[in-house]
């Protein structure tokens, strides 16, 4: 195990759990905690045992936003090796090969809706607000945009970003940045349904199907197409993809092997 002193990690059956711990700051993201999490998710990626990956904040809040105080005065440096920086983090979340999922247990303003944004699965409570309030400290969301806008629709992303907004979690959800919002007491059993229905899949297939979406992702249809078939031909030749056509066939449940 790591020592670690701006996040928590945890592990229940197949399930990582990331908890941003900043909560004096409402859990604002600083380089250390950004590192941290770098450390923990290829950590995670590595560990055949765990599926999916939760990621949710300490306390009321989610994160708050960036720690500008941390990222001007550079403390707060990590005592492990420097492993990368935001932009970093964005990409190891949206190029995960096992599923991502933010647990938005409150508020997740600038660069904490960047990172539920890149994950793979957002659930957030009703009592959440999401937004992009850095205009009103004189900055913009660079960092975030390129990831919300594969999310919200050009006009109201960038009425979004300018006017500074805050939505609550149903708005959210209806731009497609979270998932789904649910009641604070729901917030568990959401998340849990997510995690235990990956458990149920073929993990060899999870990764190359995420693999295979990220790869595609921002490829025109000329290239996109030709790539996915051979990714294609590369999970049929799995094991696992031969059990679950038997079984199919069988009518059986199938038995991975993750091979």
């Amino acid at each position: 195990m790591r020592e670690y002193g701006r996040i928590k990690v945890s592990r229940d059956g197949s399930v990582e759990t990331l908890t941003l711990s900043n909560p004096e700051k409402r859990n604002a993201i600083g380089p250390r905690m950004t590192n941290e999490l770098l450390w923990a998710l290829e950590d995670a990626r590595g560990a055949s045992e765990v599926r999916t990956i939760v990621l949710t904040g300490e306390g009321k809040a989610f994160c708050a936003g960036g720690d500008f105080a941390e990222m001007t005065s550079g403390l707060g440096e990590s005592p492990l090796p420097h492993k990368g920086d935001y932009a970093d983090l964005l990409l190891a979340l949206a190029k995960t090969d096992k599923p991502v999922v933010a647990r938005v247990n409150g508020h997740a303003m600038g660069g904490g809706l960047g990172l539920v944004a890149a994950s793979t699965f957002a659930v957030a409570t009703t009592e959440a607000r999401l937004g992009t309030p850095e205009i009103d400290v004189g900055l913009f969301p660079m960092m975030i945009m390129a990831i919300l806008a594969r999310h919200v629709p050009r006009r109201r992303l960038l009425e979004m970003m300018l006017m500074g907004e805050k939505l609550d979690a149903a708005e959210a959800a209806r731009l497609g940045l979270v998932s789904r919002a649910v009641p604070a007491a729901e917030l568990d059993a959401e998340v849990k349904k997510i995690t235990d229905a990956v458990a149920s899949k073929s993990p060899i297939t999870v990764a190359l199907g995420l693999r295979a979406f990220a790869a595609q992702e921002d490829l025109e249809l000329e290239r996109a197409l030709p790539l996915l078939r051979d990714r294609l031909a590369e999970c049929l030749a799995t094991d696992d993809a031969r059990e679950g056509l038997m079984a199919f066939l069988q009518k059986r449940q199938p038995r991975w092997t993750g091979k």
